[in-house]
């Protein structure tokens, strides 16, 4: 018994041995910019059912402002696209797991959530505003005294547009989004207070007879990425500057949200 004791022994402290030539392995593992070259492809978080980010099309094919930055980026690093489609509450989880290298799915910045990750600059708009017709002159609180607005009842929007409405504006409260939109479209409110992803559902003729007067709200969004991954967060930062600049980041915006994109996002950068 003796003897198989020692043996039994000698194995242990021969496994503790490999366990410990493992660790500097595994304390220099390649970055994420590294892995994404070698596999010659970029795994990345999208949204799933959340238009105008990224929703199913009629041909059951992923479109929407997300996954056209989700192809820029793949375009950009020369690498195969591989899209995880994602409910909200799975997209941090599976950043941090490993088992995607970016969130691109209408991520807002908390502090939170900067425990756990990094982020890009701003890449898109996620705001709530008052909207109007063009010839509406409407540049700040003052300016609604004696105009009509629909809004959702008891919503941020509300809430927020309670703060700077005279008392000669009549806010109109409706039980459901659908309500206040129609109030708007149908004439009954000079405007709308509501998010801009409503107003990205308009039709052309509507979208075009819409303008933003005042942002009660400005949550823009960011990409999502893991702590200390600066080479990777340095070429996306890179890009999103650069399609700033050239104007194909606007492009993108007018079409998925009929609407330009705000200062809070063409001049974002790292905070």
């Amino acid at each position: 018994m003796k003897r198989y004791t020692g043996v039994f022994a000698c194995i242990f402290v021969y496994f503790i041995a490999i366990a410990g030539s493992l660790l500097p392995a595994m304390e220099s593992r390649a970055d994420a910019m590294d892995d994404i070259q070698s596999r010659r492809a970029i795994r990345i978080a999208v949204p799933k059912d959340t238009p105008p980010f990224g929703a199913d099309n009629q041909y059951k094919t992923l479109e929407g402002f997300d996954i056209s930055i989700a192809r820029m980026i793949a375009l950009e690093l020369g690498v195969k696209l591989d899209m995880v489609p994602l409910a909200s509450a799975e997209r941090i989880p599976s950043l941090v797991n490993r088992h995607v290298d970016l969130v691109i799915s209408s991520l807002g910045k908390n502090p939170e959530r900067l425990k756990q990750i990094d982020f890009s600059q701003a890449y898109a708009p996620f705001y709530l505003g008052v909207f109007g017709a063009p010839n509406i002159d409407v540049k700040n609180g003052a300016g609604l005294a004696g105009k009509s607005i629909a809004v959702l009842k008891d919503s941020i929007e509300d809430v927020e547009l309670s703060k700077i409405a005279p008392p000669t504006a009549t806010i109109k409260r409706f039980g459901t989004s659908k309500e206040a939109e129609q109030s708007y479209l149908q004439g009954e409110s000079k405007l709308l207070a509501a998010g801009n992803v409503l107003i990205s559902a308009f039709t052309k003729e509507q979208a075009e007879n819409t303008q933003l007067k005042i942002v009660l709200k400005d949550s823009p969004c960011f990409i999502g990425i893991n702590k200390n991954e600066t080479a990777l967060l340095n070429r996306i930062n890179a890009m999103l500057t650069s399609i700033k600049k050239n104007g194909m980041l606007n492009v993108n915006a007018q079409r998925w949200f009929k609407a330009p994109l705000p200062d809070s996002v063409l001049h974002s950068s790292l905070e």
